[in-house]
């Protein structure tokens, strides 16, 4: 490949990397487009983990054989049989080298360094490959993982000049990962309460929004509990505001532990004193239990008095949930109307029969009057 040609690759590769949504997306990416960049035939990105001693396989492309899932699960080897991945921080590289990529064939050792890998070599063979270029990465200064592209039996094997070529394209890659992995922090921060570490409200939104359209194109249960912390501005009141935010932080771990019980269940703080738990697929049922231990752990916060807690799901006779604004106003009235009565386990929009006061509640925002309700702030 002349050096415009392979310009036009690492342009390429960089520019599939920096389109990736996700992680996932860019390690496609990097292995897509390194595989394209040295001609293979198939390709693999893998992370060594340190704390597990092994190295994992996080995605191949190109023509997998039958055990090569795109995105394997447990595809991992222990790094002892692949020493070549530490073997060039912990010697060559600390005493001044570089993390050069090398050549292995079918047949034996080919060009760069380290030579022979029995496994590797057995794993060519077996795959009807017959050769292939390994490259190290290196990200934020340590060794992160390998980039490793194959070519098929009856192709030109690689060389040195190869190697050179993907030593480059690893390079490449590591800084398309960690372009990646500050995407995903901001990301994670945009979606995450400060204080607590639970989601927040937009996180909240967006997830409500896709299950409700889930439960109107598959029927899925869904189900939310919002809860208003009681006791909140007295503890801010008589003793700060910094035990009032290890309350939260308290409250938030109990809400964390309860959400836990339900697969899936996303718990968040919306706002001041205001949380809710979200959860798609368990029966109403058992979202209502798990309420209803949240009720009695928040019960027995020191400091707290306890919680308002109300319930809404699809699975209760609530009448159509076409928007996520109607099943939210549905849990935020039920939450209310716990709050007004003082009642110490949730209350269940739907489950008071056909004039239930919740749902007329919720449904009918209009007719609220001064001191009836409070107003459902920022809702959608």
């Amino acid at each position: 490949m002349g050096d415009d040609r392979r310009l036009v690759a690492v342009v390429a590769l960089a520019q599939g990397m920096a389109a990736a949504h996700t992680p996932r997306e860019s390690w496609r990416a990097a292995a897509l487009g390194a595989c394209r960049a040295l001609s293979g035939g198939f390709a693999a990105l893998s992370v060594w983990e340190r704390d597990l001693g092994r190295l994992r396989v996080l995605v191949n492309v190109g023509d997998r054989a039958a055990d090569e899932d795109e995105f394997p699960e447990a595809e991992a080897y222990p790094v002892h049989q692949f020493p070549e991945i530490t073997e060039f921080l912990h010697e060559r590289w600390v005493a001044g080298g570089e993390p050069d990529a090398w050549v292995e064939t079918a047949q034996g050792p080919a060009a760069g360094r380290p030579g022979y890998c029995h496994q590797r070599v057995a794993a060519l063979r077996r795959r009807g490959r017959g050769s292939c270029v390994v490259a190290p990465i290196v990200l934020h200064g340590r060794a992160w993982g390998e980039l490793y592209v194959a070519r098929a039996v009856d192709t030109p094997v690689f060389g040195r000049a190869d190697a050179d070529f993907a030593t480059v394209l690893a390079a490449v890659v590591a800084a398309g990962l960690a372009q990646t992995e500050r995407l995903e922090e901001a990301r994670r921060l945009a979606f995450t309460d400060a204080l607590t570490g639970l989601a927040n409200r937009r996180a909240v939104d967006v997830r409500l929004e896709e299950a409700v359209e889930r439960h109107r194109a598959e029927g899925v249960v869904v189900s939310l509990v919002v809860c208003d912390l009681n006791g909140l501005k007295r503890v801010n009141d008589t003793l700060g505001h910094a035990v009032g935010d290890r309350l939260l932080e308290r409250f938030g771990s109990v809400l964390s532990l309860c959400g836990a019980m339900l697969p899936g269940a996303l718990a968040a703080r919306l706002g001041g004193d205001e949380f809710c738990l979200l959860a798609v697929g368990p029966p109403a049922d058992d979202v209502v239990k798990v309420a209803d231990d949240l009720c009695r752990r928040a019960g027995e916060l020191e400091l707290g008095e306890g919680v308002a807690c109300g319930v809404a799901s699809t699975e209760d006779p609530i009448g159509p949930v076409s928007s996520a604004r109607r099943l939210f106003r549905l849990a935020d009235a039920a939450q209310y109307r716990a709050k007004a009565v003082r009642a110490a386990r949730p209350v269940v929009a739907g489950r008071e029969g056909p004039d239930d006061p919740v749902v007329r509640l919720a449904d009918e925002p209009s007719q609220e009057r001064a001191g009836e309700r409070r107003r459902f702030r920022g809702r959608r």
